[in-house]
């Protein structure tokens, strides 16, 4: 079966209006001609423009989805919440929340989005795919039920689980976050129930900063169900590697989902402008083999990965297709234009050291949730 790969042309033309970084234009913020928020479309434009080129496209079943009805978006977000932000969608727009400008109309592109990842999900839960890509914008992991921020005006992943758990499609998920940003609403969703593990890993106090801590592990039925992995800035693809291989990879193991899914931002990237990490396209592609080869032992193989940020419009392309490639057993590649300059950018021996002990750390406190029993060696 192929890799399925769900894309529209109508998620490009989201737009914030004018914004310049996350400052709204004004004042003494110098108007810039094209608007300026940093969640444009180039950056996922060029990467499917990427996989057109490469020949990855060719090898996916490429294709659209129907955007999430009003009764998927209910299973997750207040009934409050969704009728404001209709109605200012269909008046011309403006801003619910924090940092989440749309104009007018975003209220159908954000449920196309969501639409997006719900049918790669069903489609791999239904058997129709092996694993599915979902290229989802505007991104997702940010919103709450009743308050959208960080780019987010839905929670694409909660909407499209649920819309799976509505069908009976799956008992388990496991939710695998590696976007630089703590994906605080997906936490804030599941953060009492123990049907969907959430792990989060994140530059520490990048964004939001008063959430993704070690401590924060979940409530009620849902204690020990959810994990953050907080790394210090300057992390780079050593330190990556070894949080996925002692704690996500363990966590998995004994969890067991129905299907894994992941919020696969890429601005951990060592050029990201929001983030300061120093992870590089082949740390992708290799966090995705981990992920993969996670699922081929314990759910036959059902992944599904959707995009959330990555804002270098030059290298963030890179970075999805090396993890693209790695998804469809590709070998279609894009060669990393930049890779002599990142691997000079990865941290030194002290520093990796350093960090390393930090994960150790994590590992000992994480390890021990209410549901993790030590494996049979």
């Amino acid at each position: 079966m192929a890799t399925g790969f769900f894309w529209d042309e109508k998620c490009f033309w989201h737009g914030g209006g004018a914004y310049a970084l996350t400052l709204p234009l004004g004042g003494l913020v110098q108007p810039l001609a094209a608007g300026g928020l940093p969640e444009g479309p180039e950056a996922k434009r060029r990467l499917k423009n990427l996989m057109d080129v490469t020949g990855l496209s060719a090898e996916l079943d490429c294709r659209g989805a129907p955007a999430a009805s009003r009764e998927d978006l209910a299973r997750v977000h207040t009934e409050s919440f969704l009728s404001e932000f209709k109605a200012m969608s269909d008046d011309s727009g403006g801003e619910l929340g924090l940092r989440t400008p749309f104009l007018k109309g975003g209220f159908e592109i954000a449920a196309l989005s969501a639409g997006l990842a719900r049918q790669a999900l069903l489609s791999v839960l239904e058997g129709e795919f092996d694993n599915a890509y979902a290229l989802s914008r505007p991104p997702g992991h940010h919103c709450l039920p009743d308050w959208p921020n960080g780019f987010c005006l839905l929670n694409n992943i909660a909407i499209a689980i649920e819309a799976a758990k509505a069908r009976g499609l799956a008992d388990r998920v496991a939710v695998i976050d590696w976007d630089v940003h703590h994906g605080n609403g997906t936490e804030a969703i599941y953060y009492d129930r123990d049907d969907v593990l959430c792990v989060s890993i994140h530059q520490d106090r990048n964004y939001p900063l008063d959430t993704g801590h070690l401590a924060d592990r979940g409530s009620g039925a849902g204690e020990g169900y959810n994990l953050n992995i907080p790394l210090p800035p300057g992390a780079g693809h050593a330190s990556y590697m070894e949080a996925m291989e002692r704690i996500v990879c363990p966590v998995l193991g004994v969890y067991r989902p129905d299907v894994i899914i992941v919020a696969s931002g890429y601005d951990a990237c060592a050029f990201d402008p929001l983030g300061r990490m120093s992870a590089t396209a082949e740390t992708f592609r290799q966090m995705t083999a981990l992920v993969k080869q996670a699922a081929n032992d314990l759910c036959e193989g059902r992944l599904v990965m959707v995009h959330e940020g990555g804002y270098s419009e030059a290298y963030t392309p890179f970075c999805g297709h090396a993890a693209i490639e790695e998804l469809a057993g590709s070998t279609a590649t894009a060669p990393d234009p930049k890779a002599e300059t990142v691997a000079a950018r990865q941290p030194d021996a002290r520093f990796e050291a350093f960090v390393s002990e930090l994960i150790g750390e994590m590992a000992a406190e994480l390890l021990v949730m209410p549901f993790y029993n030590e494996p049979e060696s």
